[in-house]
This record gives C-alpha cells, sequence and structure tokens, in this order.
C-alpha cells in the first residue's frame, strides 16, 4: 500500500514538473526569450528550446559556445559583447547589453543579461530576449516625431512666409479711420491651420467723386496659389474703381477677369460705394453673405442683391442696392470664414454675429471687433476671414476736422 501511495506520489510530482516545463516553454516564446548556461571549465553550453529560435539555429547543430559567440554577433557590436562578457566574469552581479545578430540576413536586436554561475567564476548563466520589434517601434517612434519636427517648422516656415506675403499686398490698416461722419475699422483673421490661409481681402479707398470705395472678398482655394490670385483681384479693383463706375458695374468687369485671366479660379466679393455726405451706401455683391446692419439695438442682414460667384458664369447681370445708412448706425462687412465653422451650421454662426454685433459700441469699434471675434468663437481653424467694419458717426462722435483724417484713408 506504502509503494503504491509513494508511486502514485511520484508520478504526481512528475506531472507538475511537465506542467511547469510546458507553462515556461510558453511564457518563453510569448516574451520571445530563452536561458543559456556556458560551463567555462568544462566548455559544456546549455541553450533552451527558444534560443535556438531566437539564433534561427537548428538544434541538431547544438548550442554555440562561448567564444564562438562573437562571429555571429553584428561586427559593430562586438565591443559591446567583450564588456558585457568581461564585466561578467569579473562580478558577482548581473550585468546586461544589447547587441544585434544577422539570422537569415535580417539583423536582430538581443538583449541580454549574465550572471555568475553559483559557485564561483566556473560559467555563466544568461537570458537572451529577442527584442527586435520593440526596437523597431521605438524606431518609427522616433522617425515620426522626427518627421513630425520638421513638419511643423516646415509648417511655421511656410505660414510666415505666406503671412509675410499677405501683409505686403494686404497691410494691416493702422487701427480705426475717422473720416468725415464716418470711423472704419478692418480686421484680417488668418486661419489658425497653416494650410487654410487663404484668399480673403479688403479694400477701403477714396473714388474720384468723393466717395468711399468699400469692399471685401474672398478667392477660393487656400496656400500660396489662393494669395496670388487675391493679389491680382484686388489690384484689379484698385484700378478699375478709379473709372467711377458703379459697383455693379465693377463686379461685372472683375467677373471677366476671373473667367478669362484666373482659370479654374471663383471668387465672393462685396463692392460698395458710401457717400459720406449723404450717407448712402451704393453696393452690389458676388455670391457672398449680405452685410449686417445695426440700428437703434437691432441687428439684421440687408436685403441681398442679386449676383452669382465671379468665374462662375458670363453673362448674368450684377445688381445695384442702396442703402440710407442713419447717424449711430453699425455696418459690418464679412467673408463667409467669419460665421462658418465645419462643426456648426452657418446659420448659427450668422446667429451669433447678429446677436454680437448688437453690442459693439459706438465710442470704441477696434475693441468692439475685437469681442465680437471672440464672442463668435475666435479665428476659424479652417478659413481665414475679413471683417470691415463702418460706424456711421452722430454729432456727439464726430472728431476734430483735420487734413490728415480727411486723408489717411486707405490702410
Amino acid at each position: 500500500m506504502v509503494d503504491v501511495i509513494g508511486a502514485a506520489e511520484l508520478l504526481g510530482h512528475e506531472s507538475d514538473a511537465e506542467m511547469l516545463a510546458v507553462r515556461l516553454a510558453h511564457a518563453q516564446r510569448l516574451g520571445n526569450m530563452g536561458w543559456a548556461e556556458w560551463h567555462l571549465h568544462t566548455g559544456e553550453t546549455i541553450w533552451s528550446d527558444q534560443v535556438y529560435v531566437i539564433f534561427g539555429r537548428d538544434p541538431a547543430d547544438g548550442p554555440i559556445a562561448l567564444p564562438e559567440l562573437a562571429e555571429h554577433v553584428e561586427p559593430a557590436d562586438v565591443g559591446s559583447l567583450d564588456r558585457l562578457l568581461w564585466s561578467a566574469v569579473q562580478g558577482v552581479e548581473a550585468v546586461h547589453a544589447e547587441f544585434r545578430i544577422r539570422r537569415g540576413g535580417e539583423l536582430r536586436d538581443l538583449r541580454v543579461v549574465l550572471e555568475p554561475l553559483a559557485g564561483g567564476p566556473v560559467g555563466l548563466h544568461g537570458v537572451i530576449q529577442d527584442i527586435t520589434s520593440r526596437r523597431r517601434a521605438e524606431r518609427m517612434v522616433s522617425e515620426s516625431r522626427r518627421q513630425l519636427l520638421e513638419a511643423r517648422e516646415q509648417a511655421a516656415e511656410e505660414r510666415h512666409v505666406m503671412l509675410a506675403l499677405r501683409e505686403a499686398i494686404l497691410p494691416e490698416p493702422p487701427g480705426c479711420l475717422d473720416l468725415p461722419h464716418t470711423r472704419i475699422a478692418v480686421r484680417y483673421v488668418p486661419a489658425e491651420k497653416t494650410a487654410s490661409l487663404g484668399g480673403d481681402w479688403f479694400e477701403v479707398a477714396p473714388a474720384p467723386d468723393g466717395r468711399l470705395l468699400l469692399a471685401i472678398g474672398d478667392v477660393s482655394g487656400h496656400g500660396l496659389p489662393a494669395i496670388a490670385h487675391m493679389a491680382q483681384l484686388r489690384h484689379a479693383l484698385v484700378g478699375l474703381a478709379m473709372t467711377g463706375q458703379p459697383a455693379h458695374k465693377l463686379l461685372a468687369w472683375l467677373n471677366d477677369l476671373v473667367l478669362h485671366q484666373l482659370q479654374d479660379t471663383t471668387a465672393t466679393a462685396i463692392i460698395g460705394h458710401l457717400d459720406p455726405e449723404t450717407r448712402v451706401f451704393a453696393w452690389s455683391q458676388a455670391g457672398n453673405l449680405a452685410p449686417i446692419l445695426v440700428r437703434d439695438g437691432l441687428a439684421r442682414q440687408l436685403g441681398q442683391p442679386r449676383g452669382v460667384l465671379l468665374g462662375a458664369t458670363s453673362g448674368r447681370p450684377y445688381e445695384l442696392a442702396t442703402t440710407k445708412l442713419l447717424p449711430g448706425d453699425l455696418l459690418l462687412m464679412f467673408t463667409d470664414g467669419l460665421v462658418e465653422r465645419r462643426t456648426r451650421d452657418i446659420g448659427v454662426g450668422l446667429d451669433l454675429a447678429l446677436a454680437a454685433a448688437r453690442d459693439v459700441p459706438a465710442r470704441d469699434l477696434e475693441a468692439g471687433l475685437d469681442r465680437l471675434l471672440a464672442d463668435i468663437g475666435g479665428p476659424n481653424p479652417e478659413d481665414d476671414a475679413c471683417l470691415l467694419a463702418v460706424r456711421m458717426l452722430g454729432p456727439g462722435d464726430e472728431p476734430p476736422a483735420t487734413g490728415e483724417d480727411a486723408q489717411g484713408v486707405r490702410p
């Protein structure tokens, strides 16, 4: 009976040992690691099965002896192996290093931890792990970071160039312009994303007949091509405006220019003439959102005259509308980048702009525009925008009349 119990215990222990061995082998495969022993006095070398897999070596060929290990290491990394072995045989603590081997013509990254066998410097025990996938992932991450940094630096440089070009073409106006019966402020708001800088523009200039030319527009596309087309369109308007022709005629000419000179391009625009004495604003539009008029604390969009996109078609007339402005009125002309966002309906943006326009103060137009921009969500990440504001002054708002006020019109 005792013999039976002993046999059963022995079988149980053997079963436990087999299960432990299976689990250990599974763990080595999952971690792509194995163990090795090198007995220095006898020259005996023992490898676990996974080490053969790591080295791509047939178990029938046996393990690699310690003196021959350097022959399988990438020449540039032999020094790392030598230092590892020297430290391992000299000390009592575990030491580790990384080096590369060639397996089937492919470089593999190994991490090796060595420690002396129990009983003194009679041999070494090591754990060898193939960390090729980890190092490749780290190199990929490092390369991605490098490329991202280069892309950011390039984007910053491109943004600097494009903003400098825009500033040369479309200089920022020096604060508020106080004219007879009129105060004007302009904002150009660049897109947050460099690639989204586009062709939004404005123009404020005296017409030959004493009226004031007010215009904004947006050329389709982004980047340097859109900026170049914007410059052509704006400069053409400045020249054509010297003819004294009304706004709808100017738009018709600009439409011909876009159709025949700026192929594969479209643009929106509002062009108007403001008579400072009569306060009549005569304007036309080409596919642009109608201006906002704020009067007596109420904000609304003006009725929009007919007009198609510049460059869309020929032979379609542009209508001329007239709006009589009153002292205290605020007129806001803007491109769609001001109110349009990818994350919301354009109607929501218009409602925000109408609500914010009511709060623009009469005496501080500059600060009022800054607050309006903040209230509608700040700069548009995807598109730039132009905002041109005209405040009709009342008797108590008129600035002192000077020659500088009458001449300093162009931004």
